[in-house]
């Protein structure tokens, strides 16, 4: 490759930080736009409540990202000749790491070991974010000081795996209902990417080359959903599965958003390889696909949220008919990659909001079909903005957070449960948290500040060259 694109960084960057700012917020005197829309601050659950916020776009986005990732992670491989099978044994195992994962993290919390939130439940949980580094580190320390690196890297995490379940086996949880060891217990986040880096890389491994058959697996699995709502042999695969704890079908909703992704990553890496010209061709061109790839974001987030779906309708396409006589005035390698990406959301998008009125409306919880293409649609637009920023015009310094915080997502998703809170606990500034509650400033501070840290942490790691990787 010529090049390296950013934007894919960015855009998990951009999710991960957004996931973490979302979970840390006090939501008590914040808009309900501030939270997720089915469930509205000072709220319970409401799935007759319709529409999506910025927080309903975290995950998909995040998602999507992930789909991006398999052109570079799996596509070169398959391109020296790796064999397929073995590839999809390598993706069995990093699925499987990552269900410990949601797992390990979900025991090793603070306040799952003990509530009230003692220092030793602080101290346990730093252990064990210290031996995470252990379990899925790339390159071990030490390890390049033996005369077998591989082995010696292999053996450590292997009894760091070890240590991990005898950790998480001998602890009385007393800040759950259950206080023993539970598999159940784990990050259904987690678990959906655990499934996800397992099924829709064996999809893409078997489908390298040939889109279209990648996407014509899509019917197969909306044909599941629907037909499992009634008695049959469809009813019985989409209730199969072997383990509850690691697999359900219903997670399988997902590939309508990786597997988008995979076709925004494939665009991606055309262009990192294409003939590159280091000279600015359009600057005027490229502002203004970025500013109305943005709009369409906003304004659909707004619109949707609002409820005011023709207004929404009408203002999308608009947008999306200036953005096409745009991009179609010039034909520069950005452009024609930039085309790529505004004809498949644009494509993604419209159906999703053709599909809008069906299962009453759209909605991430329980999610519908119009959240998975209009969520997929609107991660398009953002590749392409990011694309803009990061790779065309190369602010660099400008979104290093970003990138830096996207190449290592791991880290950054539980730094702030099992270090930064611990740290604050032990230090006993979280006894002075009470100040955060008093109006919406402060509650949107308080998630400020603790994904700051969250990210100055996971930035120092990547600048270390410190990656977690199943």
């Amino acid at each position: 490759m010529k090049t390296r694109a950013l934007s894919i960084d960015a855009l998990r960057g951009f999710a991960i930080i957004a996931m973490i700012l979302s979970g840390q917020i006090i939501l008590t005197h914040l808009p309900a736009w501030m939270a997720h829309a089915q469930v509205p601050p000072n709220s319970s659950f409401n799935p007759n409540i319709y529409g999506i916020t910025w927080v309903d776009l975290v995950f998909p986005f995040f998602l999507f990202s992930m789909g991006a990732a398999f052109p570079f992670a799996l596509g070169g491989k398959l391109e020296n000749g790796a064999n397929k099978w073995k590839l999809c044994l390598s993706s069995f195992f990093r699925g499987l790491k990552l269900v410990f994962f949601a797992v390990f993290f979900m025991h090793m919390r603070p306040f799952v070991i003990s509530s009230p939130v003692d220092v030793k439940a602080c101290l346990i949980s730093l252990a064990s974010y210290a031996l995470m580094f252990a379990m899925f580190m790339t390159d071990f320390p030490f390890s390049k000081y033996f005369k077998k690196p591989k082995e010696i890297s292999l053996i450590a995490k292997t009894i760091a795996f070890v240590l991990g379940f005898a950790l998480m086996f001998s602890l009385d949880y007393q800040g759950k209902e259950n206080h023993n060891f539970d598999i159940y217990y784990s990050d259904i986040i987690l678990i959906v990417l655990a499934d996800m880096a397992f099924l829709a890389s064996v999809i893409y491994i078997f489908t390298f080359k040939k889109t279209v058959y990648r996407v014509l697996v899509l019917p197969f699995i909306m044909a599941v959903f629907l037909a499992s709502q009634n008695q049959g042999w469809v009813k019985q695969l989409y209730d199969f599965t072997p383990f509850a704890w690691a697999y359900k079908f219903y997670y399988l909703k997902y590939f309508f958003i990786v597997i988008p992704g995979t076709l925004a990553g494939e665009y991606i890496k055309e262009w990192t390889v294409a003939p590159q010209n280091e000279v600015r061709q359009n600057d005027r061109l490229a502002i203004s696909a970025s500013l109305l790839s943005l709009a369409v974001i906003v304004s659909n987030v707004y619109f949707l949220f609002t409820r005011q779906l023709e207004v929404n309708l009408g203002v999308t396409l608009v947008l999306l008919v200036l953005n096409y006589f745009i991009l179609k005035s010039d034909t520069f390698e950005f452009s024609v990659f930039w085309k790529k990406l505004f004809l498949a959301g644009a494509y993604c998008l419209l159906l999703g909001l053709f599909l809008e009125a069906y299962e009453g409306g759209i909605r991430k919880d329980s999610s519908t079909y119009s959240y998975y293409f209009v969520t997929s649609g609107l991660a398009f637009f953002a590749v392409l903005f990011f694309s803009v920023i990061c790779d065309y015009f190369k602010c660099i310094r400008a979104t290093k957070f970003l990138v830096l915080t996207g190449q290592n997502p791991m880290i950054a998703y539980v730094t702030t449960s099992m270090f930064v809170m611990p740290i604050l606990t032990i230090l006993t500034v979280t006894d002075y948290f009470d100040v955060f509650n008093e109006n919406a400033f402060t509650g949107f501070l308080r998630g400020f500040i603790l994904t700051v840290l969250a990210v100055l942490i996971t930035i120092f790691f990547s600048r270390k060259k410190i990656f977690w990787r199943t």
